[in-house]
């Protein structure tokens, strides 16, 4: 009776094992899981490193932030950035205001809409080696999308090699 029990304990820890390394093995090369599984806590607070506008499909504006590691490394001109920074794209439609309009006289004011999403580059050098030393999340109403979602990302910033990848500079 106590081999049964040992052999079914032995088998349920034996399968627990391999669920655990076919789950952290697919985490580890980004394949099923986010990079950030929730919003960092307090990104909203983070500093703010420049503001941008993009027409066309997007015709949004955004307002790029930085954790105190890529603030820093802002400030200082350090490329490439350091392991730990993180540099945050908050996005929202970009629309007309009519009552500023009106205040103005003319069409000229333009303000944030409805928010569009909210995208992250986290710098590992080891862990993202593939991609420059980034990593990618974005979350749309809060929720990540999946890695399969963030394929794209790498390959547009591939032109802004020479300043790591990034392309926002910092706006004192």
């Amino acid at each position: 009776m106590k081999r049964i029990g040992f052999t079914l304990v032995g088998i349920v820890a034996l399968a627990g094992a391999v669920g655990y390394m076919s789950l952290a093995r697919a985490r580890a090369d980004g394949a099923s899981a986010p990079i950030l599984g929730t919003l960092p806590a307090g990104y909203r607070d983070w500093r703010l490193i420049s503001v941008a506008h993009e027409e066309g499909k997007q015709n949004d504006i955004r307002a790029i932030l930085g954790n105190d590691i890529a603030i820093k490394a802002y400030r200082e001109g350090k490329l490439p950035f350091p392991d730990g920074a993180i540099i945050a794209r908050l996005a929202w439609q970009y629309v007309s205001s009519e009552e500023n309009n009106r205040a103005f006289g003319q069409p000229q004011s333009f303000i944030a809409g409805e928010p569009t999403n909210v995208q992250f580059m986290v710098k590992d050098s080891t862990k993202y080696a593939s991609t420059g030393g980034w990593g990618f999340a974005q979350f749309n109403d809060g929720k990540p999308v999946d890695a399969a979602g963030l394929t794209g990302c790498f390959a547009c910033h591939v032109p802004v090699k020479a300043r790591d990848f990034v392309f926002n500079r910092y706006s004192p």
